[in-house]
């Protein structure tokens, strides 16, 4: 699989303000090709389900599974990025330019529902879900899922208020909150914060229930296998229990006869949280959240940048192979719930980092790579060269120089399978007006003799390894630089090299 070779890089292939033109599948079906070469080996797509909000809906409102863009719901046939036969035939050209396709899974709550319930429900407290805030009562639900416009199609389950836990709305009273149903109770495997953080949004899925846990089998079974998608990103997992999944995707590998590679949305900068989910089994991996907020205080915080320790607390420093490194994404992009963007000066550090390093799963944000002006985010334009260079050269062991914090390098040795291959990059937040910033590095004697050359940053003449196997490479005032041997950087496409 695609995913597990190495250097292998995803793409996160939407954002949130994408227009809702319904034409993004098709988009993506005709980048298939110039994404392979680029370097990405697997591709995250959005949500394919229709949404509450039909043609607008992001993908995460979920109002019906079944329905990837073919059926007349929510005020539309297809979703905001179009139809089901659309999304197939992106899947597919995907898959034959060699791309590994990962669908966007969201099974933690349902929008949108046709009627309402009389249900017995407690009030619990936003900050405290485990604190009752008055007596069992009578409230009126948005419970009752029909989808008439599906008329059965597929599967003719019907979703009512046995298959939830709680609401966010009583239309009896017409009071928001949170309301606990009469006998569920919250999942204790979940995150913590809050008291239990069980219920995020809307009706929130009994994931127990047995009759909701068969429906949920059924529709991933048919799903995995009419779509052919290679593996699965989860939304939401730290508000849903470890045991479901644990559960859910053992089935779902065997329905399918695959690996299933599997990444889970576990938002939390606290990297024993993401460890405890993870557990003993490690059925999926987690995208790196603590690592991103690394990213984003770095490059808001007014304070000198410790680069010795940037990595530090982060998953891919745990748990490297489980990792799934970013540096934005949909939910951390302005004017989200989750707001954190990382500062534009900073993102060629932070994808370098994720980029050009060993450990780690790299995934590379659709509105970096291309700069999409609907989300008021500019393209990184150090990216396609460091696309590059991952994809051809970053290879080898790796040696780290992590030994200042204003000052850092590592090395890249090459491999024999990779022609040409090694890099060396050195971070340095030093100042460098008055005398010029370098770092010397012992690359070894078996690199004695060649010629390096800065290819990304202000490295100026090229650096000849002595006898002894140390070299000395200038920086000057960039904050990123990229060394290649001068025979490599000869061969790069994305950038004219003078050496």
């Amino acid at each position: 699989m695609a995913y597990l070779e190495l250097n292998g890089t995803m793409l996160q292939g939407f954002s949130w303000n994408l227009p809702p033109d319904g034409q993004h599948w098709r988009r993506l079906a005709q980048l298939a090709n110039r994404l392979a070469e680029e370097g990405f080996t697997s591709v995250w797509m959005p949500p394919a389900s229709k949404g509450t909000a039909g043609p607008k809906d992001v993908g995460y409102g979920v109002y019906d599974l079944w329905d990837l863009g073919e059926f007349d719901q929510r005020g539309s046939v297809a979703t905001k990025y179009g139809t089901r036969e659309e999304y197939q035939a992106a899947v597919k050209a995907l898959r034959e330019a060699g791309i590994n396709v990962l669908a966007d899974i969201v099974l933690n709550h349902r929008l949108g529902a046709e009627g309402t319930q009389r249900v017995l429900a407690t009030e619990m407290a936003f900050d405290n879900r485990n604190y009752p805030l008055g007596k069992l009562r009578p409230i009126s639900a948005w419970t009752r899922y029909e989808f008439p416009g599906r008329a059965g199609a597929y599967d003719d389950f019907t979703w009512d208020y046995h298959c939830f836990k709680a609401v966010d709305y009583d239309v009896s009273h017409e009071r928001s909150g949170i309301f606990l149903l009469d006998g569920k109770h919250w999942d204790e495997d979940v995150d913590h914060e809050n008291g239990n953080f069980d219920y995020l949004m809307g009706a929130d899925v009994d994931l127990h229930d047995p009759r909701v846990y068969e429906q949920l089998v059924r529709w991933g079974s048919w799903f995995l296998n009419e779509t052919g998608v290679d593996g699965v990103r989860l939304d939401a997992v730290k508000h849903m229990s470890r045991s479901f999944y644990l559960r859910w995707l053992s089935d779902m590998r065997a329905a399918t006869g695959r690996e299933l590679f599997c990444v889970g949305e576990y938002w939390s900068a606290d990297t024993g949280c993401l460890l405890n989910y993870l557990g003993q089994e490690k059925a999926m991996s987690l995208f790196d959240v603590p690592l991103h907020f690394r990213f984003f205080h770095a490059s808001h915080d007014h304070a000198p940048i410790d680069f010795q320790h940037i990595l530090s607390g982060s998953l891919v420093e745990a748990d490297p192979v489980h990792a799934v490194t970013f540096v934005d994404n949909h939910d951390t992009q302005p004017n989200q719930a989750l707001e954190s963007t990382v500062e534009p000066w900073f993102k060629p550090v932070a994808y370098t980092l994720i980029l050009l390093r060993e450990a780690g799963y790299p995934c590379v944000f659709f509105a970096d790579l291309y700069g999409l002006p609907n989300d008021r985010i500019p393209a990184v334009a150090e990216l396609p060269l460091l696309l590059e260079i991952r994809r051809r050269f970053a290879f080898g062991w790796q040696m780290d120089c992590f030994d200042e914090p204003d000052l850092v390098a590592w090395v890249r040795h090459g491999d024999d399978a990779h022609e040409m291959s090694g890099c060396v990059v050195v971070l340095s937040s030093r100042d460098g007006s008055e005398n010029p910033v370098e770092k010397t590095i012992y690359l070894g004697a078996e690199h004695a003799g060649e010629e390096w050359c800065c290819v990304l940053g202000e490295g100026g003449r090229a650096v000849k390894v002595a006898e002894d196997g140390r070299a000395t490479f200038v920086v000057g005032r960039a904050m990123v630089s990229v060394f290649l041997r001068v025979e490599a950087a000869r061969a790069l496409n994305n950038i004219p090299i003078n050496v």
